[in-house]
């Protein structure tokens, strides 16, 4: 298996090192869902490694903190 990460690097997906990712804004505030079940307004970010799929889902948070990217590759 293929490993982009440097071998003296931390950076890369927690599952299998890898750090090219995708990256998905999603909303839980339109739809069915949303009206039946109180979701925090706002919206969430799904970074996924593009390699193994291992994927994590981050709430929006106010600029000045690290990007979602960035706290999946450590």
């Amino acid at each position: 298996m293929a490993n982009s990460a440097d071998a003296g690097d931390e950076r890369g997906c927690p599952k299998c090192g890898e750090t090219e990712t995708d990256v998905v804004s999603l909303s839980a505030n339109d739809g069915l869902v949303s009206k039946m079940v109180d979701l925090p307004e706002d919206g969430f970010t799904a970074v996924s490694c593009v390699f193994c799929g291992y994927a994590e889902l981050y709430r929006e948070a106010d600029s000045g903190t690290d990007s979602p990217q960035d706290l999946f590759l450590g």
